[in-house]
């Protein structure tokens, strides 16, 4: 089993969004997911979605996490 970390993008009720738009691509680790996530957060806020969750495979690390400022 590989150690492969992802972001599953949620709406304000924590449902995953659907298709591809509620889940990032994979990365190999959690350092790399959260580089992307500091770079992209913004832009998912402005598509629409309201929180995230880092996993590794399918294990919470932590979250949710809003993307609003407010």
């Amino acid at each position: 089993m590989s150690d492969n970390h992802h972001w599953r993008l949620e709406d304000a009720s924590g449902t995953p969004l659907p298709g591809d738009a509620g889940r990032s691509a994979d990365f190999p680790t959690q350092a790399d997911a959260e580089a992307w996530f500091a770079e992209t957060w913004e832009d998912l806020a402005d598509e629409g979605v309201a929180q995230a969750t880092l996993l590794r495979e399918e294990t919470v690390v932590y979250g949710p996490m809003p993307l609003s400022a407010g």
